[in-house]
């Protein structure tokens, strides 16, 4: 009597995305040209992925570069919250003064006054605006304060009702001729007032302090600074406030902070902040970036379009081996999958290298910049003018996310078209005549 054969286990067949799907489809990128390969397609697809992936984070950090730094320059020359309303001329304004310093955030009050002034100097005439602001607030404004030397600080606010020394902007110093301790002429519209009314036209001609530098052409150009003592008196604003303004900590975040203020400043101020202010000009940023993302989107998909080009000439070559393994029991599925798998590994590959190769480059920008200049020996990037040594790039993780699941998604579109081509190819028909 003999021993039964043992039972021979059925074999389990290969799941989705097996080990022989996997290396089938990196066989056939792999292939030569001869061998019915697209190795020469598929590099084309994958450098073009990664360049177009390298130019979108780049363009969209240096963007965000440029828009943080002047939206920074911009705060911390006009404030983050605004307080005004009949509380400035209010007798509890200085209590509520302290009360709005005393909110945790608020990191800086400061109260002053705006007014428009015609300018003469050298010959020249032009306006300006002349903002009053004590010289303990003047060290709010970062930027401008960084800007002067001791001697300018010192000589702001010094002498009977503030002195007779103003900081003017770069830009209208330049303009008008301008150095520290010439004349400056302003004439004020209103003027002081008298027991007889407001004098009106009143003129006068102060010294020039200090030369600041706002690090914007705009705000250098505009502004004047004086003492608020003085400005109240030449203004015929005495002891009145136009403004309160306010920086917190996180001005992003500024909207949190709009009803713990107006409490602290009670019913009778008007609330405001930056975004009420800077409506304009923060709503074409937005739109600037949103038109930039889809202009450069629109640059990876098309990169990414080559996949289709390269997997539909990779499906033609291989028309005998669908049919073969088709006959031998592989799935559509399986022949969907393997084609599939081929596309988006280019498009992955070219993503990854596209990705690494941005954060990079917008990592080291600055070194590359002057590296750049160098060996051209060319300045490409005026320090005078942007007031910055070089090009600013500001990497948002938000941003490369995005970047990186669209070039995702638009690798597995663009391979999924050709790959299901091949997966309804008919066995018969392809071996037919062969």
């Amino acid at each position: 009597m003999t021993d039964a054969a043992p039972a021979v286990k059925p074999t389990k067949p290969a799941g989705p995305f097996s080990a022989w799907e996997i290396g089938l489809a990196v066989r056939y990128l792999r292939a030569k040209r001869k061998e019915g390969g697209i190795a020469l397609i598929a590099i084309i697809s994958y450098v073009a992925i990664a360049l177009a992936v390298l130019a979108l984070i780049t363009v969209m950090s240096i963007m965000a570069g440029f828009r943080a730094t002047l939206l920074d320059r911009m705060l911390s020359f006009n404030g983050h919250m605004y307080v005004s309303g009949d509380l400035l001329q209010s007798p509890e304004r200085d209590a509520a003064v302290a009360r709005i310093k005393a909110v945790p955030g608020v990191t800086w009050v400061t109260p002053m006054t705006n007014d428009q002034s015609i300018v003469r100097a050298g010959g020249a005439t032009t306006g300006a605006i002349v903002r009053g602001i004590s010289r303990a607030d003047l060290a709010s404004m970062e930027y401008v304060n960084a800007s002067l030397d001791d001697a300018a600080r010192q000589r702001f606010g010094a002498g009977e009702w503030g002195g007779d020394n103003v900081l003017i902007g770069k830009a209208l110093a330049e303009g008008l001729g301008l150095r520290v301790g010439d004349p400056i002429t302003l004439y004020s519209p209103t003027g002081a007032s008298s027991a007889f009314g407001s004098l009106g036209g009143l003129e006068k001609t102060y010294r020039v302090g200090g030369v600041f530098s706002s690090g914007t052409a705009d705000f250098d150009q505009a502004f004047i600074f004086m003492p608020i003592e003085q400005a109240q008196l030449f203004y015929g604003k005495e002891g009145r406030w136009d403004v309160i303004e306010l920086k917190v900590e996180q001005p992003d975040r500024v909207e949190a902070l709009r009803m713990p203020v107006q409490r602290a400043a009670g019913p009778s101020a008007l609330v405001s902040d930056w975004r009420d202010r800077l409506a304009a000009f923060w709503g074409a940023l937005k739109v600037e970036r949103v038109a930039m993302s889809i202009i450069l989107g629109l640059v990876v998909a098309i990169a990414a379009l080559n996949i289709i080009s390269g997997i539909v000439m990779l499906v033609k070559n291989k028309t005998k081996d669908i049919a073969i393994l088709r006959t031998v029991g592989a799935s559509q599925s399986s022949m969907l999958r393997i084609f599939f798998m081929a596309g988006a590994m280019i498009g992955v590959a070219g993503t990854v290298t596209g990705l690494v190769l941005g954060l990079l480059f917008c990592l080291n920008i600055g070194s590359i910049q002057h590296f750049l200049e160098w060996v051209f020996q060319t300045e490409l990037f005026n320090a005078d003018v942007y007031m910055l040594d070089a090009v600013p790039a500001l990497v948002d993780p938000v941003d490369v996310f995005w970047v990186t699941v669209w070039s995702f998604f638009m690798s597995c579109v663009a391979g999924l078209i050709p790959s299901w081509q091949a997966a309804k190819l008919d066995p018969v028909e392809a071996l037919r005549y062969e």
